[in-house]
């Protein structure tokens, strides 16, 4: 052989990733950051009952490949059956196998321009033809979405609430109204990674056996657990079942369920986790009105920074702080990309924010 026979659409897709990771960015710099504020990670940890389990995890064994123990669990807190419930490494894992199910070459797809990349990269890599539409208000619009849906005959349509990157989201009330535009044969991908951290009312009341949605959860952000690789869907049990021709069926290391299972039954270190994601947005939210700058309201555990001008000037801002050791990320689309988003930090890493976001906008405003 003297070339890779990769298949045609491979071949047509660019080699790159959606994020480039702070790892990445410390080596190019030769130096680790001060403030890892850009990948809406939890800094304040999981549970010390999740570091124990994982540490008596005994890794010679694989992990259970039915997540058995941690279904039963996860039905119990949701009120509804393990039937209901297929775990896997993290959504960005579980959005890979469900495009993997529903999209082939050619069908079409529904996101927000400018909402979560990966799950457009898994559209891509299994050749779906994605459509998108535009936030209204920095808000992502399920009106919109669902009419372009009905348009395109799309077999799926992606919504984050709360979203990511701009923190902003929608009553759970008001997304049920809306899923009455949803056209019959497309599923609504409802991604609530950060509902956690949102208002009461902001996951809405859906039925488990809804073949409408398949609602996808994580371990990654209140929980603190973004290392481990947890993630998991709620969706009525046919959908559920289907997971099982294509996904990785020991994807889920043992130690991982096992941290998992023990985080979601401390819910006292949970409670204090999201005082600690409140009190940094109020930070967050101070800093940005030091320096004259707007922070958009946010239900997720980061927050978006408007930085009053265009996507130029936002992005010198970033790399102001970039070279500072402050690590942040910023929307891709405009008119999103006039913000820098931030995550929720320690006091010592807010400190550290505050001090360079100064500088980072006087040579900004240099440029």
């Amino acid at each position: 052989m003297t070339h890779v026979r990769l298949t045609p659409l491979a071949q047509s897709l660019p080699s790159t990733v959606p994020f480039v990771g702070p790892e990445t960015q410390e080596r190019a710099a030769g130096r680790a950051f001060d403030a890892r504020l850009g990948a809406n990670e939890n800094v304040f940890g999981p549970s010390p009952r999740a570091i124990e389990a994982m540490a008596a995890a005994q890794q010679w064994m694989y992990g259970d490949p039915e997540s058995y123990d941690l279904r039963q669990a996860l039905a119990a807190h949701h009120g509804i059956t393990a039937d209901h419930i297929i775990v896997g490494e993290g959504i960005d894992g579980l959005l890979g196998y469900l495009v993997r199910l529903m999209v082939a070459p050619g069908d079409t797809v529904v996101t927000s321009d400018g909402a979560y990349p990966t799950f457009n990269y898994h559209v891509a890599g299994f050749g779906g033809v994605l459509h998108k539409v535009p936030y209204r208000g920095d808000h992502e619009d399920p009106s919109a979405l669902f009419a372009k849906a009905a348009e395109v005959d799309a077999k799926l349509v992606y919504l984050a609430n709360p979203d990511n990157p701009m923190g902003s989201w929608h009553s759970g009330a008001d997304l049920v109204k809306a899923m009455e535009a949803l056209p019959e044969g497309c599923l609504l991908v409802l991604d609530e990674a950060y509902v956690d951290c949102a208002p009461e009312g902001t996951a809405p009341t859906l039925d488990a056996d809804d073949p409408r949605v398949i609602r996808m959860r994580t371990f990654s952000k209140v929980h603190g657990l973004a290392g481990a690789r947890v993630g998991y869907a709620i969706a009525a049990p046919d959908l559920v079942t289907a997971f099982g021709k294509v996904r990785n069926h020991f994807g889920m290391n043992r130690a991982a369920q096992a941290g998992a299972l023990a985080a979601l039954k401390d819910t006292d270190w949970l409670a204090h986790v999201k005082t600690q994601i409140a009190t940094a947005r109020d930070r967050i939210a101070a800093i940005a009105r030091d320096n004259g700058l707007t922070a958009l309201p946010s239900a997720a555990n980061f927050v978006a920074i408007d930085c009053g001008r265009d996507g130029v000037f936002a992005k010198a801002v970033l790399d102001g702080l970039v070279a500072r050791g402050i690590f942040v990320r910023m929307p891709f689309v405009a008119p999103q990309n006039r913000c820098i988003r931030v995550s929720c930090g320690t006091p010592a890493d807010l400190d550290a924010l505050a001090a360079a976001l100064p500088l980072a906008l006087a040579d900004a405003a240099k440029a």
